[in-house]
């Protein structure tokens, strides 16, 4: 795996980035749908910071896995290095003065276009819900 800083999120902000990452993805304008995403853009700034760390968790740890015997390899280290920039503008544009549901709409697009080049987003977020599940329970042991 590419060395990366680890999140600071919690399992249930992970559960939470994801959800809404989903919802954006799959929005079709019905009522229900409207309503989830009026909830979320409430939060404003603090969604934009919680999609901002969602992504760059994303980026680190799911979507440029590089398998250990391949770590040492020069192509580790260049995509270590993409993640790394990809990581800290992502974050930084979460966090800019003025960010919010406009920002964390747009982040969110640019996360569920990374994960259609890896796999199909719903059973992506569906591995990361998991995994931060599991991390949950974890914690609670």
């Amino acid at each position: 795996m590419t060395t990366s800083p680890k999140t600071q999120l919690a399992p249930e902000q992970i559960l939470r980035a994801a959800d809404y990452v989903e919802l954006v993805w799959r929005e079709q304008g019905s009522e229900e749908e409207k309503a989830a995403l009026a909830e979320f853009h409430a939060d404003g700034p603090e969604l934009a910071r919680l999609i901002g760390e969602f992504g760059a968790l994303l980026l680190a740890d799911y979507l440029t896995a590089v398998p250990d015997e391949h770590a040492d390899c020069e192509s580790a280290y260049v995509a270590g290095k993409l993640v790394t920039v990809a990581s800290r503008y992502l974050k930084r544009w979460c966090l800019a003065s003025g960010a919010g549901a406009h920002t964390a709409w747009i982040a969110a697009g640019f996360l569920f276009e990374c994960m259609q080049e890896v796999d199909e987003v719903h059973q992506f977020l569906v591995d990361v819900r998991g995994d931060a599940r599991a991390g949950q329970s974890a914690a609670a042991a």
